[in-house]
């Protein structure tokens, strides 16, 4: 008996320090549940004050862009580049602005078709369809997403060497749903159709503009489309708007026909190659349109008309693109402001002149001059990356593409948290610039 009850202590005993080891046990176990349960709940927290946060954002965004009689976007031609647009126009879209004028050249009227042939739900995947599509090899599979992935990561060198193979693919092969090569290729002075006087043959580009794109809606007015062109034959730059002329997949394709990649493409009669060759800004025509109308505008450039001084043969070719390309975005900006702030200053002094006065051909004359509309210019400007060559407006790689959209959704969410960057100026011209990597540096407001 005594033996039994010694056996139970010591059972017990037993019990009490196995229990003693699960409690401690325990403890760590529930201290990191109680963790994760509480950085859940932080996360959580934190998720709803970001959607509350772009709510509020989208709110007030869409109440400032609502003011304007006109919201444009004006898009630049930059060829692989333009997926920075599309990233923009996704920070548009939700944030509640709806642009109701979209003017493109070249790439930029491609990603024009996109968003103007589509309902506003539909745009954003339609964009991504476009560029998830030409951004594939027109014939070879494309690299497993993983592989393409680690090569793009790997380092500045083998990211450089890998982008350029990209590029010198698009050279050798095409780009699925864009172009393809001529075979045989065009002998250089050998003569035909203007057609078909290229390397490329675009008709691929036609039938995924085609699938992708309601025409009828763009041509229904319901936002006005404008695309940039030169007439080959002329030499004179032209808008195709649809406000005049029933746009069809032919003028997105004529504005982005740069020679002697594209041929010129024949429109009722007329030859025309990419606006590009003559100005790559669209942003012109917007302002300048008469009548004149309070106008918010997003003008989306893809060349940067500042940067580094190249110290080698590669650098100096894209560093000659970069200007070239920029189409003095600088410069038109800052005439378009000097000049509507005489017609601004003229309509202050028109309204105080005596009633007596009024029917005098000078004042009449001068009233047809002056304006009191206010504009608003957002520029959104691609930034260079470090591995980028001067190849980059034909470097078709997906991973790159999907950086540049992101780069450019980054910059218009940016822009848009700007307080009081979509209202009316209360300057003497009654014309205010914005650009997100200037005015954050603190370099004022005046035109880049």
């Amino acid at each position: 008996m005594a033996q039994r009850k010694k056996g139970q202590v010591q059972s017990s005993a037993v019990g009490e320090e196995a229990g003693a080891h699960t409690g401690a046990g325990t403890q760590p176990q529930q201290a990191g549940e109680a963790g994760a349960q509480h950085a859940a709940h932080d996360a959580a927290h934190q998720a709803a004050h970001q959607a509350a946060q772009a709510h509020a954002r989208a709110s007030r965004c869409s109440s400032d862009s609502a003011q304007w009689e006109t919201v444009a976007l004006t898009l630049q031609g930059g060829g692989a580049l333009g997926a920075y647009q599309a990233g923009v126009y996704e920070g548009l879209f939700e944030a509640g602005v709806a642009p109701n004028w979209i003017a493109g050249i070249s790439i930029g009227a491609l990603n024009t078709a996109l968003i103007a042939g589509n309902a506003p739900e539909h745009r954003v995947a339609r964009l991504r369809e476009f560029w998830e599509t030409i951004c594939q090899p027109a014939w070879s599979p494309p690299l497993p997403a993983f592989v393409e992935h680690a090569l793009f990561n790997a380092g500045d060198a083998i990211r450089k060497t890998f982008t350029a193979f990209q590029a010198a693919g698009a050279i050798v092969e095409g780009q699925k749903g864009f172009f393809t090569p001529r075979f045989p290729p065009p002998l250089p002075n050998a003569s035909g159709q203007p057609g078909k006087a290229s390397y490329y043959d675009t008709t691929p580009l036609k039938a995924t503009l085609e699938r992708l794109c309601d025409f009828d809606r763009i041509n229904s007015g319901e936002v006005r489309v404008s695309l940039g062109a030169v007439n080959v034959g002329t030499g004179n730059f032209v808008y195709f708007d649809n406000t005049n002329t029933k746009l069809r997949p032919e003028h997105f394709i004529a504005s982005g026909a740069l020679p002697p990649g594209f041929a010129a493409v024949e429109i009722d009669g007329e030859y025309y190659w990419d606006g590009g060759l003559m100005s790559n800004t669209p942003l012109y025509e917007v302002i300048q349109t008469t009548p004149r109308r309070d106008t918010l505008a997003f003008q989306v450039d893809l060349w940067s008309a500042r940067g580094p001084v190249p110290d080698n043969i590669t650098d100096v070719q894209g560093r000659m693109k970069d200007i070239q390309y920029s189409s003095r975005t600088r410069l038109v900006t800052d005439m378009l402001q000097r000049s509507q702030r005489f017609r601004h200053v003229l309509r202050e002094v028109l309204d105080r002149v005596s009633p007596e006065h009024r029917q005098d051909k000078w004042v009449e004359l001068a009233d047809e001059l002056s304006c009191s509309k206010k504009y608003n210019v957002i520029h959104l400007i691609y930034r260079q990356k470090e591995y980028e060559g001067h190849f980059k407006d034909f470097q078709f790689g997906t991973t790159t593409m999907r950086e540049h959209w992101a780069s450019g959704l980054q910059d218009i969410r940016a822009t848009l948290a700007q307080p009081g960057w979509l209202e009316k100026p209360e300057n003497d011209s009654g014309f205010v610039t914005h650009d997100i990597h200037r005015d954050t540096r603190g370099h004022g407001n005046g035109p880049r």
